[in-house]
Protein backbone atom coordinates (compact mmCIF):
# COMPACT_ATOMS: atom_id res chain seq x y z
CA UNK A 1 0.00 0.00 0.00
CA UNK A 2 1.16 3.78 -1.00
CA UNK A 3 1.76 5.63 2.09
CA UNK A 4 2.42 9.09 2.73
CA UNK A 5 4.76 10.62 5.92
CA UNK A 6 2.26 13.51 7.46
CA UNK A 7 4.30 15.98 9.31
CA UNK A 8 3.68 19.30 9.31
CA UNK A 9 -0.23 20.86 10.84
CA UNK A 10 -1.06 21.95 6.88
CA UNK A 11 -0.34 18.62 5.48
CA UNK A 12 -2.76 16.89 8.64
CA UNK A 13 -5.43 19.16 7.65
CA UNK A 14 -5.49 18.61 4.12
CA UNK A 15 -5.32 14.65 4.57
CA UNK A 16 -7.87 15.17 7.46
CA UNK A 17 -10.28 17.57 5.08
CA UNK A 18 -10.09 14.90 2.53
CA UNK A 19 -10.44 11.62 4.81
CA UNK A 20 -13.91 13.65 5.70
CA UNK A 21 -15.41 12.24 2.04
CA UNK A 22 -14.46 8.66 3.10
CA UNK A 23 -17.07 6.36 4.71
CA UNK A 24 -14.67 4.16 6.58
CA UNK A 25 -11.30 4.28 7.13
CA UNK A 26 -8.45 1.93 9.35
CA UNK A 27 -6.47 3.41 12.68
CA UNK A 28 -3.56 2.33 14.76
CA UNK A 29 -1.33 4.06 17.05
CA UNK A 30 1.67 2.76 18.54
CA UNK A 31 3.46 3.99 21.85
CA UNK A 32 6.09 3.51 24.17
CA UNK A 33 4.48 2.23 26.95
CA UNK A 34 7.76 -0.23 27.43
CA UNK A 35 10.38 2.53 26.97
CA UNK A 36 8.79 5.96 29.04
CA UNK A 37 7.35 6.40 32.56
CA UNK A 38 4.97 9.18 30.69
CA UNK A 39 3.12 7.07 27.87
CA UNK A 40 2.40 8.95 24.46
CA UNK A 41 1.42 8.05 21.02
CA UNK A 42 4.26 8.22 19.07
CA UNK A 43 3.10 7.48 15.65
CA UNK A 44 -1.04 7.47 14.16
CA UNK A 45 -1.36 5.27 11.25
CA UNK A 46 -4.88 5.91 9.31
CA UNK A 47 -5.76 4.04 5.72
CA UNK A 48 -8.10 4.24 3.37
CA UNK A 49 -8.99 1.11 0.75
CA UNK A 50 -5.97 2.53 -1.30
CA UNK A 51 -3.51 4.52 0.67
CA UNK A 52 -2.03 4.97 4.22
CA UNK A 53 -1.15 7.86 6.44
CA UNK A 54 1.92 8.09 9.11
CA UNK A 55 1.31 10.69 10.93
CA UNK A 56 4.55 12.08 13.52
CA UNK A 57 2.63 13.45 16.68
CA UNK A 58 5.88 15.01 17.74
CA UNK A 59 6.18 17.27 14.76
CA UNK A 60 2.30 18.00 15.11
CA UNK A 61 0.86 20.59 17.35
CA UNK A 62 -2.42 21.50 15.99
CA UNK A 63 -4.28 17.95 16.01
CA UNK A 64 -7.65 19.38 15.97
CA UNK A 65 -8.30 18.30 11.98
CA UNK A 66 -7.66 14.77 13.43
CA UNK A 67 -9.94 15.05 16.10
CA UNK A 68 -12.64 16.15 14.05
CA UNK A 69 -12.37 12.84 11.91
CA UNK A 70 -12.44 11.01 15.35
CA UNK A 71 -15.42 12.52 16.23
CA UNK A 72 -17.46 12.68 12.51
CA UNK A 73 -20.30 10.16 12.98
CA UNK A 74 -20.47 9.82 9.02
CA UNK A 75 -17.13 8.10 8.95
CA UNK A 76 -16.85 4.29 10.19
CA UNK A 77 -13.29 4.42 12.42
CA UNK A 78 -11.60 0.75 11.75
CA UNK A 79 -9.28 -0.43 14.66
CA UNK A 80 -8.22 -4.03 16.02
CA UNK A 81 -8.10 -4.31 19.98
CA UNK A 82 -9.37 -0.73 20.28
CA UNK A 83 -9.41 0.09 24.53
CA UNK A 84 -5.64 0.76 24.45
CA UNK A 85 -6.09 3.05 21.39
CA UNK A 86 -9.30 5.14 22.98
CA UNK A 87 -7.62 5.22 26.36
CA UNK A 88 -4.55 6.57 25.19
CA UNK A 89 -6.57 9.24 22.08
CA UNK A 90 -8.53 10.40 25.39
CA UNK A 91 -5.50 10.48 27.89
CA UNK A 92 -3.21 13.03 24.95
CA UNK A 93 -6.14 14.58 22.84
CA UNK A 94 -9.26 14.34 25.45
CA UNK A 95 -11.13 13.31 22.14
CA UNK A 96 -13.95 10.05 21.87
CA UNK A 97 -13.84 7.93 18.61
CA UNK A 98 -17.88 8.15 17.08
CA UNK A 99 -18.90 5.13 14.58
CA UNK A 100 -15.92 2.69 15.84
CA UNK A 101 -15.92 -0.94 14.36
CA UNK A 102 -13.67 -2.76 16.16
CA UNK A 103 -12.41 -5.89 14.09
CA UNK A 104 -11.58 -7.84 17.60
CA UNK A 105 -14.70 -7.50 19.14
CA UNK A 106 -16.23 -8.49 16.12
CA UNK A 107 -14.64 -11.83 15.72
CA UNK A 108 -15.97 -12.40 19.17
CA UNK A 109 -19.91 -12.53 17.82
CA UNK A 110 -18.28 -14.72 14.95
CA UNK A 111 -16.82 -16.99 17.57
CA UNK A 112 -13.10 -16.58 15.65
CA UNK A 113 -11.23 -18.24 18.33
CA UNK A 114 -7.57 -17.06 17.04
CA UNK A 115 -8.66 -12.74 16.98
CA UNK A 116 -5.15 -11.59 17.04
CA UNK A 117 -4.26 -8.75 13.65
CA UNK A 118 -1.74 -11.47 12.47
CA UNK A 119 -4.25 -14.51 12.46
CA UNK A 120 -7.05 -12.33 10.99
CA UNK A 121 -4.97 -11.40 8.31
CA UNK A 122 -3.43 -14.86 7.66
CA UNK A 123 -6.93 -16.16 7.67
CA UNK A 124 -8.34 -13.30 5.53
CA UNK A 125 -6.01 -13.05 3.25
CA UNK A 126 -3.35 -15.39 3.37
CA UNK A 127 -0.78 -12.69 4.64
CA UNK A 128 1.94 -13.45 7.24
CA UNK A 129 2.96 -10.11 9.53
CA UNK A 130 6.31 -9.86 11.35
CA UNK A 131 5.49 -8.82 14.77
CA UNK A 132 8.93 -8.36 15.11
CA UNK A 133 8.57 -4.46 15.64
CA UNK A 134 5.86 -4.88 18.50
CA UNK A 135 7.82 -3.98 21.30
CA UNK A 136 9.87 -0.95 19.40
CA UNK A 137 10.51 1.92 20.84
CA UNK A 138 8.82 3.98 18.67
CA UNK A 139 9.76 7.56 20.22
CA UNK A 140 12.82 7.07 17.94
CA UNK A 141 13.43 8.86 15.77
CA UNK A 142 14.16 8.64 12.29
CA UNK A 143 11.80 5.40 12.30
CA UNK A 144 13.22 3.03 10.25
CA UNK A 145 12.01 1.55 7.23
CA UNK A 146 11.23 -2.09 8.68
CA UNK A 147 8.78 -0.32 11.77
CA UNK A 148 7.40 2.04 9.15
CA UNK A 149 6.27 -1.07 6.91
CA UNK A 150 5.02 -2.45 10.00
CA UNK A 151 3.37 0.49 10.49
CA UNK A 152 1.59 0.36 7.56
CA UNK A 153 0.99 -3.09 7.25
CA UNK A 154 -1.10 -2.55 10.58
CA UNK A 155 -3.52 -0.75 8.78
CA UNK A 156 -3.78 -1.57 4.98
CA UNK A 157 -5.84 -4.12 5.45
CA UNK A 158 -8.45 -2.68 7.68
CA UNK A 159 -11.00 -1.75 5.49
CA UNK A 160 -11.14 -4.92 3.90
CA UNK A 161 -11.23 -7.03 6.86
CA UNK A 162 -14.26 -4.92 8.13
CA UNK A 163 -15.78 -5.74 5.11
CA UNK A 164 -15.70 -9.08 4.93
CA UNK A 165 -16.51 -9.31 9.01
CA UNK A 166 -19.75 -6.86 8.24
CA UNK A 167 -20.93 -9.05 6.21
CA UNK A 168 -20.43 -12.38 7.85
CA UNK A 169 -21.70 -9.96 11.26
CA UNK A 170 -24.97 -9.23 8.58
CA UNK A 171 -25.40 -12.81 7.71
CA UNK A 172 -25.50 -14.33 11.19
CA UNK A 173 -28.21 -11.64 12.02
CA UNK A 174 -25.27 -9.98 14.88
CA UNK A 175 -24.38 -6.43 12.90
CA UNK A 176 -26.69 -4.54 15.86
CA UNK A 177 -25.05 -6.73 19.03
CA UNK A 178 -21.47 -5.52 17.38
CA UNK A 179 -22.53 -2.21 17.31
CA UNK A 180 -24.00 -1.86 21.10
CA UNK A 181 -20.50 -3.60 21.88
CA UNK A 182 -18.37 -0.91 20.39
CA UNK A 183 -20.47 2.06 21.43
CA UNK A 184 -20.13 0.83 24.83
CA UNK A 185 -16.16 0.24 23.92
CA UNK A 186 -15.78 3.73 22.71
CA UNK A 187 -17.03 5.19 25.86
CA UNK A 188 -13.98 3.75 27.95
CA UNK A 189 -11.67 6.72 29.34
CA UNK A 190 -7.65 6.94 30.40
CA UNK A 191 -7.66 5.69 34.03
CA UNK A 192 -4.46 7.75 36.04
CA UNK A 193 -2.49 4.79 38.39
CA UNK A 194 -0.78 7.32 39.71
CA UNK A 195 -3.44 8.58 42.22
CA UNK A 196 -2.52 8.39 45.93
CA UNK A 197 -2.74 5.79 47.81
CA UNK A 198 -1.14 4.01 45.08
CA UNK A 199 -1.91 0.62 46.66
CA UNK A 200 -5.35 1.17 45.43
CA UNK A 201 -4.18 0.07 42.15
CA UNK A 202 -1.85 -2.54 43.21
CA UNK A 203 -3.16 -6.25 42.49
CA UNK A 204 -2.68 -8.53 46.09
CA UNK A 205 -2.77 -5.04 48.34
CA UNK A 206 -6.35 -5.55 49.92
CA UNK A 207 -4.95 -9.59 50.86
CA UNK A 208 -2.27 -7.93 53.00
CA UNK A 209 -1.49 -6.03 56.56
CA UNK A 210 -1.97 -2.94 57.76
CA UNK A 211 1.69 -2.16 58.32
CA UNK A 212 2.88 -4.41 54.88
CA UNK A 213 0.64 -1.85 53.00
CA UNK A 214 2.02 1.04 55.05
CA UNK A 215 5.61 -0.75 53.51
CA UNK A 216 4.50 -1.17 50.15
CA UNK A 217 2.89 2.44 49.90
CA UNK A 218 6.38 4.01 50.69
CA UNK A 219 8.12 1.58 48.27
CA UNK A 220 5.62 2.32 45.57
CA UNK A 221 6.14 6.00 46.29
CA UNK A 222 9.77 5.13 45.67
CA UNK A 223 9.43 3.20 42.64
CA UNK A 224 7.12 6.01 41.11
CA UNK A 225 10.00 9.22 42.18
CA UNK A 226 12.48 6.86 40.11
CA UNK A 227 10.72 6.18 37.04
CA UNK A 228 9.63 10.00 36.83
CA UNK A 229 13.13 10.93 37.49
CA UNK A 230 14.72 8.67 34.86
CA UNK A 231 11.70 8.29 32.38
CA UNK A 232 11.24 4.79 33.01
CA UNK A 233 8.46 2.45 33.19
CA UNK A 234 7.45 1.40 36.92
CA UNK A 235 8.45 -2.08 35.93
CA UNK A 236 11.92 -1.60 34.57
CA UNK A 237 12.45 -0.01 38.09
CA UNK A 238 11.58 -2.91 40.45
CA UNK A 239 8.71 -5.36 39.67
CA UNK A 240 5.56 -6.12 41.82
CA UNK A 241 6.62 -9.20 42.87
CA UNK A 242 10.19 -7.26 44.48
CA UNK A 243 7.93 -4.89 46.05
CA UNK A 244 5.09 -6.91 47.57
CA UNK A 245 7.79 -9.63 48.90
CA UNK A 246 9.66 -6.45 50.55
CA UNK A 247 6.55 -5.35 52.00
CA UNK A 248 5.37 -8.37 53.69
CA UNK A 249 9.12 -9.33 55.01
CA UNK A 250 9.97 -6.03 55.70
CA UNK A 251 13.97 -6.14 54.81
CA UNK A 252 15.46 -2.99 57.22
CA UNK A 253 18.89 -3.86 55.50
CA UNK A 254 20.70 -3.86 52.20
CA UNK A 255 22.35 -7.80 53.07
CA UNK A 256 18.28 -8.86 54.35
CA UNK A 257 17.17 -7.58 50.70
CA UNK A 258 19.53 -9.87 49.14
CA UNK A 259 18.88 -12.82 51.45
CA UNK A 260 15.33 -12.86 50.20
CA UNK A 261 16.10 -12.21 47.27
CA UNK A 262 13.63 -9.70 47.19
CA UNK A 263 16.00 -7.33 44.44
CA UNK A 264 19.37 -7.69 42.74
CA UNK A 265 22.33 -6.64 43.99
CA UNK A 266 22.20 -3.97 40.99
CA UNK A 267 19.31 -2.85 42.39
CA UNK A 268 20.57 -2.61 45.85
CA UNK A 269 23.73 -0.60 44.51
CA UNK A 270 20.94 1.86 42.95
CA UNK A 271 18.02 1.65 45.39
CA UNK A 272 18.36 -0.01 48.34
CA UNK A 273 19.13 2.27 50.89
CA UNK A 274 16.14 4.41 49.32
CA UNK A 275 13.95 1.12 49.97
CA UNK A 276 15.25 0.96 53.26
CA UNK A 277 14.48 3.98 54.82
CA UNK A 278 11.05 3.70 53.30
CA UNK A 279 10.49 0.37 55.21
CA UNK A 280 12.05 1.36 58.55
CA UNK A 281 9.87 4.55 58.02
CA UNK A 282 6.45 2.32 57.64
CA UNK A 283 7.96 0.07 60.28
CA UNK A 284 8.32 3.13 62.98
CA UNK A 285 4.49 4.38 62.05
CA UNK A 286 2.02 4.46 65.20
CA UNK A 287 -0.87 1.88 64.79
CA UNK A 288 -3.54 4.67 64.41
CA UNK A 289 -1.17 5.95 61.49
CA UNK A 290 -1.79 3.06 59.28
CA UNK A 291 -3.35 2.81 56.04
CA UNK A 292 -6.21 0.54 55.58
CA UNK A 293 -7.23 -0.72 52.29
CA UNK A 294 -10.90 -0.12 52.27
CA UNK A 295 -13.07 -3.27 52.77
CA UNK A 296 -16.47 -3.62 50.60
CA UNK A 297 -19.02 -5.29 52.25
CA UNK A 298 -19.66 -8.63 50.73
CA UNK A 299 -23.43 -9.51 50.86
CA UNK A 300 -23.66 -12.90 52.96
CA UNK A 301 -23.62 -15.60 51.02
CA UNK A 302 -27.62 -16.41 49.66
CA UNK A 303 -27.72 -20.27 49.23
CA UNK A 304 -30.46 -19.52 46.38
CA UNK A 305 -28.22 -16.80 44.73
CA UNK A 306 -25.15 -19.38 44.52
CA UNK A 307 -27.89 -22.36 43.10
CA UNK A 308 -28.75 -19.45 40.59
CA UNK A 309 -25.36 -18.99 39.94
CA UNK A 310 -24.23 -22.81 38.99
CA UNK A 311 -27.74 -22.88 37.00
CA UNK A 312 -26.95 -19.91 34.54
CA UNK A 313 -22.82 -21.33 34.52
CA UNK A 314 -24.12 -24.50 33.29
CA UNK A 315 -26.52 -22.82 30.81
CA UNK A 316 -23.88 -20.50 29.93
CA UNK A 317 -21.68 -23.37 28.73
CA UNK A 318 -24.04 -25.17 26.68
CA UNK A 319 -25.44 -22.56 24.98
CA UNK A 320 -22.48 -21.38 23.88
CA UNK A 321 -21.43 -23.89 21.84
CA UNK A 322 -24.62 -23.49 19.44
CA UNK A 323 -24.40 -19.67 19.90
CA UNK A 324 -20.82 -20.41 18.70
CA UNK A 325 -19.70 -18.03 21.11
CA UNK A 326 -16.76 -17.76 24.08
CA UNK A 327 -18.80 -18.49 27.20
CA UNK A 328 -16.90 -15.49 29.07
CA UNK A 329 -18.07 -13.41 25.93
CA UNK A 330 -21.59 -14.21 25.85
CA UNK A 331 -22.19 -14.37 29.44
CA UNK A 332 -19.09 -13.54 32.14
CA UNK A 333 -19.25 -14.11 35.72
CA UNK A 334 -20.13 -11.16 36.97
CA UNK A 335 -23.00 -10.87 35.15
CA UNK A 336 -24.31 -14.06 35.96
CA UNK A 337 -23.50 -12.58 39.29
CA UNK A 338 -25.63 -9.69 39.37
CA UNK A 339 -28.50 -11.56 37.42
CA UNK A 340 -28.75 -14.28 40.20
CA UNK A 341 -28.44 -11.59 43.23
CA UNK A 342 -31.51 -9.77 41.04
CA UNK A 343 -33.48 -12.72 39.52
CA UNK A 344 -35.68 -10.91 37.41
CA UNK A 345 -38.65 -12.86 36.04
CA UNK A 346 -38.93 -11.35 32.58
CA UNK A 347 -36.65 -9.79 29.88
CA UNK A 348 -37.82 -6.25 30.80
CA UNK A 349 -36.49 -6.67 34.14
CA UNK A 350 -33.29 -8.09 33.04
CA UNK A 351 -32.48 -5.27 30.95
CA UNK A 352 -33.02 -3.40 34.21
CA UNK A 353 -29.56 -4.97 34.95
CA UNK A 354 -26.79 -2.03 34.30
CA UNK A 355 -24.21 -5.21 33.48
CA UNK A 356 -26.90 -6.92 30.93
CA UNK A 357 -26.55 -5.85 27.19
CA UNK A 358 -29.55 -5.96 24.97
CA UNK A 359 -27.64 -8.09 22.47
CA UNK A 360 -27.86 -10.92 25.46
CA UNK A 361 -31.03 -10.29 26.11
CA UNK A 362 -31.64 -10.80 22.37
CA UNK A 363 -29.87 -13.73 22.10
CA UNK A 364 -30.47 -15.56 25.48
CA UNK A 365 -32.68 -13.61 27.34
CA UNK A 366 -35.31 -16.08 27.43
CA UNK A 367 -32.83 -19.13 28.33
CA UNK A 368 -31.56 -16.77 31.38
CA UNK A 369 -35.51 -16.62 32.44
CA UNK A 370 -36.59 -20.14 32.16
CA UNK A 371 -32.82 -20.69 33.85
CA UNK A 372 -33.71 -18.81 36.84
CA UNK A 373 -37.31 -21.30 36.67
CA UNK A 374 -39.85 -18.29 35.64
CA UNK A 375 -40.76 -20.34 32.12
Amino acid sequence: MNYKFIESDIELKNVCDALLSEKIIGVDLEADSMYCFKEKICLIQIATATEAFLVDPFKIKDFSPFITVLENKDVMKVFHGSDFDIRSLDRDYQTRVNNLFDTEIASRFLGIKERGLAALLNRNFNVDTDKKYQKADWSKRPINQGMIEYSVGDVAYLVALQDIIHQNLVAKGRLSWAKEEFEIQAQVRYENNHLLPLFMKFKGAGKIDNRSLAVLENLLQVRLKIAQKKDQPLFKIMSNASLITMACEKPVTIDQMLKIRAISSRQTDMYGKLCAEAIVKAVNLDNKELPSYPKTRRPRKDARVQERIERLKKMREKLSQSVGMEPGFLLNNAVIGAIAAKNPETSEDLLKIEQVRHWQVEAIGENIISTLGYR
